[in-house]
């Protein structure tokens, strides 16, 4: 984890920050051009998803129908390739009419914040009611993983910047375990493989969490970000949660 500052908060509230390294996101093309997208990384998932034949092989179907899929939800590419964006939002897309469907996340009276680190999803829930999302996240990458457990939002800083990347921005911070915070993250959302621990957002996600959420809040994480080895100690605290 790496260092941070806002203006105006005293050295004694310095914490630690998620590295930043945008990325431009590929231009939409326009209405009826050819679809000519290469095969994606997550094409059988795609296809699974949109009724296509499952074989991975890109095809000009395929194609269109990734690349309505795209504009249909706003994903930052549009043009039928199947990348991690496309798959996430997939994911997203599947787990919006009952996220908790597993019941991982605790059900409580008051406003709960979910992170899903094995899906990578979070949204915001009272009691069975869905308040926000679900909506993709990345969550710190390995030997960085971001904290399983129960926490609380102690510090919110909606102009964050970080001392140790060139003040790279981390608009919306919400603090929520030591240096790890909810924030937004310009650029593309997945560049580096994972954060530094922090739960990144887009910046319209992260701009509406700020909205919902206030100090005291509570934040409970769970799983393992693919591609991240399980270190976590911490058991599965779902049904003892206050």
């Amino acid at each position: 984890m790496n260092p941070v500052r806002s203006a105006g908060v005293p050295a004694a509230l310095a914490v630690l920050v998620c590295a930043f390294a945008p990325a431009p996101a590929a231009a939409a093309p326009a209405g009826d051009t050819p679809c000519t997208a290469a095969t994606g990384p997550y094409q059988r998932q795609m296809e699974s998803h949109l009724g296509l034949t499952v074989d991975g092989r890109q095809s000009e179907a395929d194609c269109q129908a990734v690349r309505a899929f795209q504009t249909e939800h706003g994903t930052p590419r549009r043009d039928g390739y199947a990348d991690l964006a496309t798959y996430r939002t997939m994911v997203a897309v599947e787990a919006a009419p009952d996220p908790n469907a597993e019941g991982r996340c605790p059900v409580r009276t008051y406003r709960v914040t979910c992170v899903d680190m094995d899906r990578q999803l979070l949204w915001v829930q009272t009691g069975d009611a869905v308040d926000f999302g679900p909506v993709p996240i990345r969550t710190g990458r390995d030997a960085q993983e971001t904290r399983p457990g129960m926490h609380e939002i102690y510090w919110r800083s909606r102009d964050h910047v970080s001392t140790l990347y060139d003040d790279a921005p981390m608009p919306y911070a919400q603090f929520f375990d030591g240096g790890q915070a909810l924030h937004g993250r310009p650029g593309d959302l997945y560049d580096g493989g994972g954060s530094a621990g922090c739960v990144n957002l887009s910046l319209d996600d992260a701009s509406a969490l700020w909205d919902l959420l206030d100090v005291d809040d509570s934040v409970y994480v769970w799983g393992v970000k693919p591609g991240t080895a399980d270190r976590s100690a911490a058991p599965d605290r779902a049904a003892t949660a206050d």
